[in-house]
């Protein structure tokens, strides 16, 4: 499948952060998975990763040349690799970002299109939200939390939604529950897709993924997109 980043005959790029001020909330989880899911859809793209703690690039590494192109960035840089992924034919950025950092972060947010927010369905996660809301606004950026890592059966989806939306928050529709495949799959370099073919996790990615991209057209192509770079 190939979906096409044509606008009035133009080419277009999405760039997409994800970005929350608490850690252990899944950002590099989720970032892995949406670059690849887009890789397997036909799409060139481009994972920055801005973390010091280089998880996607560790995955990246574990990976070996198989897409997406993984790149280490710093904050100052973002907006020129955007620019080069742009004129380089890239259709999707995704920025995973690190925890408590509100420059870094903030630098994300500017150069994005659109910010995911990742967050556990908890008491402490859903309190800590408004942090990231803040600065999303301060960005003057369109910002969608995802509930990541929710428990399987249980009220406390619904109820995380009811709180996110009375801090002012908008709640993707599609849910990424917590599964195993999603830590499996990380130890090789591999996707929860990739680990469960047909499984629960790959397809709710794949939601996601539509979600984030409304609009896409895609079509009956098979396509496999070139590989650029791993930068450590």
């Amino acid at each position: 499948m190939i979906a096409s980043n044509r606008q009035n005959g133009r080419h277009t790029m999405q760039v997409i952060a994800l970005i929350s001020q608490k850690g252990g909330v899944g950002k590099s989880t989720l970032a892995v998975h949406l670059a690849t899911e887009a890789c397997a859809q036909g799409q060139r793209v481009l994972l920055l990763d801005l973390d010091p703690q280089g998880s996607a690039m560790e995955w990246a590494n574990r990976r070996g040349d198989r897409p997406p192109d993984v790149s280490g960035a710093n904050p100052a840089s973002v907006a020129k690799e955007i620019e080069q992924a742009k004129g380089d034919g890239f259709d999707l950025v995704v920025i995973d970002t690190a925890p408590h950092a509100d420059h870094a972060a903030l630098q994300a947010a500017r150069a994005a299109d659109l910010i995911a927010i990742p967050c556990r369905p908890s008491t402490f996660d859903i309190a800590a939200i408004s942090a990231t809301l803040d600065l999303c606004k301060l960005a003057n950026k369109q910002a969608v939390v995802v509930l990541n890592a929710a428990p399987i059966r249980s009220r406390v989806t619904a109820e995380a939604v009811e709180a996110i939306v009375e801090k002012g928050g908008k709640v993707s529709p599609v849910v990424v529950y917590q599964r195993v495949a999603f830590q499996h799959c990380m130890i090789d370099g591999r996707t929860a897709a990739e680990f469960e073919p047909d499984g629960a996790a790959g397809h709710e990615i794949t939601s996601l993924l539509a979600d984030l991209q409304p609009g896409k057209q895609v079509s009956a192509k098979p396509g496999k997109p070139a590989s650029r770079r791993k930068v450590a």
